[in-house]
């Protein structure tokens, strides 16, 4: 993506709502993702299987700016097959209102789009892979091909011209949606109408992650979760480079404080024992 020279005009939020209760794992997210951003294969279109149910992909990273979990929920007891499940989500960059990624950058290689959307600008990233460290979610990693930072840009290609990303538009359930966050008919509405219907089936751990700005002020990329966000793989109280500012601050104060005490009463020493000398020289 080539480098912004100036802040666009600002629109209304956009977003991905996704719903894990319709996902089916077909992966067609992640193909028409790597098609469309011409993301090659680590292994030249071979993937190595992993081992671990149906997901080779293992995890986001420069190549992989999707991924779909396999989550095997089964009992033990033969006599309760009732109550084992599969959960399945399409796993995708936060896209998070504040953003640890953008906190780090050293280059403003990262920045916030007018759709409150968060692109990693390769032609300016020095691939020092601070942001990697930076996000909770361990969403960035290096593009070993293209040797910098990258994630998912939400299309930002597309959606620039009132197309929407690849991946919700090739999602066959509409388990990704794209769309405004905010007003009656946005996202952030329909989801908590589809956590509603689900509680009122007696799916009781419905529950929406991200939509509120608990989680690093919001995420523009949300989802609707059956099961305890750590299933999931999803830290529940992530945390931002931010939060150790106030405690780095007073322990270099407290530190700068302690080595010029320190320096002082060191130079006293030397002092008083230079005039300590001083005597025992004259009576030489």
């Amino acid at each position: 993506m080539a480098t912004m020279t100036q802040t666009p005009a600002r629109r209304e939020p956009h977003g991905f709502f996704t719903d894990t209760t319709v996902c089916i794992g077909c992966k067609a997210c992640e193909v028409a993702c790597k098609q469309w951003n011409q993301l090659a294969s680590e292994t030249g279109g071979q993937q190595p299987l992993s081992g671990d149910s149906y997901d080779n992909t293992q995890r986001l990273d420069g190549m992989n700016w999707r991924h779909v979990k396999f989550i095997e929920q089964f009992s033990a007891d033969p006599q309760r097959t009732q109550q084992s499940r599969w959960l399945m989500m399409s796993d995708v960059c936060k896209h998070c209102v504040r953003a640890g990624c953008i906190e780090v950058c050293p280059t403003g290689a990262i920045i916030r789009t007018e759709f409150d959307t968060v692109v990693i600008q390769a032609d300016t990233c020095n691939g020092c892979r601070a942001c990697i460290s930076a996000c909770p979610f361990g969403v960035i990693d290096i593009n070993e091909n293209a040797k910098v930072a990258q994630k998912c840009t939400l299309c930002y290609d597309r959606t620039t011209i009132g197309e929407q990303p690849a991946c919700s538009k090739a999602c066959p359930t509409a388990s990704i949606q794209y769309g405004p966050l905010n007003g009656p008919n946005g996202l952030k509405a329909k989801a908590q109408e589809r956590v509603q219907q689900l509680k009122e089936q007696g799916v009781d751990q419905a529950q929406l992650y991200g939509a509120d700005d608990k989680i690093v002020g919001g995420l523009n990329s949300f989802y609707l979760l059956v099961d305890r966000p750590q299933v999931y793989g999803l830290p529940e109280n992530p945390q931002l480079p931010s939060r150790n500012l106030g405690p780095s601050s007073a322990l270099t104060t407290v530190g700068a404080a302690v080595m010029g005490l320190l320096g002082l009463v060191s130079l006293r020493k030397k002092r008083m024992d230079h005039f300590a000398g001083q005597p025992a020289d004259r009576e030489r």
